[in-house]
């Protein structure tokens, strides 16, 4: 087991890992990668035992379907690695825990082709050259295809004619088969690595600045489906978790009282509790819920890197949002609860928001030093 490393806040960050936690306000955040997104009640209980043991009891529920522990001190750092080994919840190797960044959908089942090609890609990690360290991978081969407005840099999908291998950022991708695929991945990552694509970080924006062979280029994936939403499912109940807090005693009560088979995360902070029907206040259950489109982060004083607090003006902004209209309060520009654009973005500075519209806590703001009270009279 390795000892936490702690960095200084920058904006330009990185994502905590188990093995690699970072320092916030309250404690280390230690975050899990429950293998193809799915947890077996057994491991759900000892998360939560181990949230309430070594953390603040709170588990934060990410945009890339992973569960963080909060508010770990550097003592308890060990004690928890353990425990989340003991679980089966935790990579021996640190290398490949901080590479198994595995979009799944919600709906496979064992055996099928989305749960073979998970398993065949993480088996695969260690055969893939170093990438940066937020790059990651999705398996969109479910029912239907929800992940493509989910982060990931390369992706397998259903096109007309079947499974292909498409990067992030091309309007097409390169038809494989399931005994193709994993070769094919390959060959993309060394190409991406070949071409300076470290560089830049991310996939979709080398694909800005360099062009991508047309041998990728050539299938189209099939059309997204409508977003999930809290609510019934032939396979266990929806719930959703407000800014993605879990308090991990409702959670672990939840799992007993249901007699629930399983959870599965995704994106959206969504979890499918398996073989449950129910209803709880804790989370959020019905669809178009306002709060499922307002996102923030923990923000000041949690975070080093906030400039305000966030989730207090969330919440009161959430209750009065217009119907499809997206809000995130973000407490620097680095925009972690919503790596991308919202309606409405207000960005921490210096105590104050910057007000973004149609964009991202890094573009340019329309107004720039609002305060909590003006920013509460956005949707008045």
């Amino acid at each position: 087991m390795s000892a936490p490393q702690v960095r200084e806040p920058k904006i330009k960050g990185w994502c905590p890992g188990a093995h690699r936690p970072m320092m916030s306000g309250d404690g280390l955040v230690v975050r899990v990668r429950p293998p193809l997104g799915a947890l077996t009640p057994a491991q759900v209980t000892a998360l939560c035992d181990l949230a309430t043991r070594y953390g603040i009891g709170t588990l934060d529920l990410t945009t890339r379907a992973n569960l963080q522990v909060r508010g770990v001190a550097e003592g308890d750092h060990e004690p928890l690695l353990q425990g989340l080994n003991e679980a089966g919840l935790l990579d021996a190797d640190p290398a490949l825990e901080s590479r198994r960044n595995i979009l799944m959908p919600l709906d496979w089942v064992d055996g099928d082709l989305s749960h073979r090609l998970g398993r065949a890609l993480t088996g695969a990690l260690s055969d893939l050259p170093p990438l940066p360290a937020k790059m990651g991978f999705a398996v969109d081969t479910g029912a239907a295809g929800r992940l493509a407005g989910a982060s990931a840099d390369f992706r397998f999908e259903l096109g007309a004619d079947g499974l292909i291998l498409r990067a992030d950022g091309a309007d097409k991708g390169r038809p494989v088969s399931e005994a193709t695929a994993i070769p094919a991945l390959i060959e993309l990552t060394h190409w991406f690595i070949d071409t300076g694509g470290p560089a830049n970080g991310r996939m979709a924006r080398h694909l800005r600045t360099t062009p991508l062979p047309e041998a990728w280029q050539q299938a189209a994936p099939r059309p997204q489906a409508a977003s999930l939403q809290p609510g019934e499912t032939a396979a266990g109940q929806i719930l959703g978790a407000p800014f993605g807090a879990i308090d991990a005693g409702a959670l672990a009560a939840l799992m007993t009282d249901t007699s629930a088979t399983g959870l599965r995360v995704t994106t959206d902070r969504l979890f499918l509790l398996q073989g449950a029907s129910t209803t709880t206040r804790d989370f959020v259950t019905a669809p178009g819920d306002p709060r499922l489109r307002a996102h923030a982060c923990p923000g000041a004083p949690l975070c080093p890197q906030a400039e305000a607090p966030t989730r207090r003006l969330a919440t009161q902004l959430a209750a009065r949002l217009p119907e499809n209209t997206t809000l995130h309060v973000s407490g620097c520009a680095k925009g972690c609860a919503l790596p991308r654009a919202a309606d409405v973005t207000l960005t921490g500075r210096a105590g104050g928001f910057d007000l973004v519209r149609k964009g991202a806590p890094w573009d340019d703001p329309a107004q720039s030093g609002l305060t909590e009270a003006e920013a509460l009279t956005l949707f008045e």
